[in-house]
């Protein structure tokens, strides 16, 4: 079974990445533990929607994208294909943010130089396919910065009660709204949908014996919840120090550099450094992912071959990630940028997770593998949970106070 876990954990740094650090925090800053209820929420629709991607990749042999192709009408091909393509520019610019972030703070380079260098660097490693050799060492400090944060709850001694209880207990407002619906699509990123339903077929997870397929995929479930658990653990962890450093005396984070104070009851003088580093790290594994999803999904709809080798497959990794670092260049406020980054993601969501329902439900695609009763009810539990929060959304930005 060890020799399956993997793709699970691979997009899990997706969602420890500096979008997370930059919701996760401002949410905490600024409400305190209100929000964890989100990062709930949304590690369960996770954990429900990448196992649903993974199984569509598994059963049928394609990814999301080149299903949505061979079963879909090019009109809505086209809607559904070209948002998914803006998200997956959104959460490469949050990820060369981090990446240039991290370079600021550890070379004192303009952030806009920083983000060119970047960019660069990812693009290279893409292009020369040297970005698996890197891979599990990014993967590493990222994790050991991750688990940073679940060691500081014993140090910065939150309020265990009132944590648990908002950790379960929704409670959402227009004051809120707008942060949680970052911290939403920062955990529940389209673009890993995609990209999951891809990585899992490089893994040999294909299989046509039905026994087989049936193991596969309760490998692949304890992969998707083993790797999503260690997620949610961390990522409520940031909110919760972040509470407990900033809210509890008064400051709300502007900046991402101020979110590095985070780790000073931790480790010192060195937050700022580790901090740097892991941004850094975060930032271009993410940057590769976000580009290597641009790519999978811009010849997955398409219709060409997933090949990062081929030309189609590097058009859409320029695709992705040229116009990111144009507005990574004029943007004005990189801290607000980063969370509209994330907020965009939410809003792209229904139109990955409607097609998304429909083809792992139908037995015409997915034949005896189609999902069950229970597995459309949550699903439907879950589009309806996303499509209201979202109305909620366009609600505040109208004005409406609820």
């Amino acid at each position: 079974m060890l020799k399956y876990l993997g793709p699970g954990f691979l997009v899990t740094v997706g969602f420890i990445d500096p979008g997370n650090w930059a919701t996760n925090i401002a949410g905490g800053s600024q409400f305190d533990y209100t929000l964890l209820w989100v990062i709930t929420l949304s590690t369960l629709m996770l954990i429900l929607l990448q196992h649903m991607a993974a199984h569509l990749g598994i059963v049928t042999g394609e990814c999301l994208a080149e299903a949505c192709r061979r079963w879909f009408p090019i009109k809505l091909n086209f809607w559904v294909g070209g948002s998914i393509m803006l998200a997956c520019v959104a959460t490469a610019l949050a990820e060369f943010l981090g990446a240039a972030y991290g370079c600021l703070l550890l070379f004192g380079w303009p952030l806009w130089i920083s983000g060119i260098v970047s960019g660069a660097a990812v693009l290279a490693l893409v292009a020369v396919q040297k970005y698996e050799q890197i891979e599990h060492l990014i993967i590493a400090f990222v994790s050991v910065i991750g688990f940073c944060y679940l060691f500081e709850l014993w140090i910065v001694k939150p309020d265990w009660a009132l944590a648990a209880r908002c950790a379960f207990v929704p409670d959402i407002s227009s004051k809120t709204i707008f942060i949680a619906m970052g911290m939403l699509g920062a955990v529940v990123m389209p673009h890993n949908l995609y990209l999951h339903s891809e990585v899992i077929q490089k893994r040999n997870w294909v299989a046509t014996d039905p026994v087989r397929k049936r193991q596969l995929l309760r490998y692949e479930f304890l992969d998707t919840l083993l790797a999503m658990g260690a997620g949610w653990l961390i990522n409520c962890a940031m909110v919760v120090v972040a509470a407990a450093v900033f809210f509890r005396h008064g400051v709300v984070v502007t900046d991402l550099i101020q979110a590095s104070q985070t780790l000073q009851p931790l480790a010192g003088d060195l937050a700022r450094t580790l901090f740097a580093i892991a941004l850094l790290c975060a930032g271009i594994s993410s940057s590769i992912t976000a580009c290597l999803a641009g790519g999978t999904v811009f010849t997955g709809f398409l219709g060409k071959e997933i090949d990062p080798q081929k030309t189609w497959f590097r058009a859409g990794v320029l695709l992705t990630a040229v116009p990111a670092i144009v507005i990574l260049i004029l943007q004005r406020n990189p801290f607000t940028t980063l969370i509209w980054s994330q907020v965009v993601l939410s809003i792209q969501l229904p139109l990955t997770v409607i097609p998304l329902i429909w083809l792992t439900r139908s037995r015409k695609v997915m034949g005896a593998y189609a999902n069950g009763r229970t597995e459309n009810t949550l699903l439907y539990i879950t589009g309806a949970l996303i499509i209201i929060l979202n109305i909620l959304l366009i609600l505040d930005f109208f004005g409406v106070t609820f």
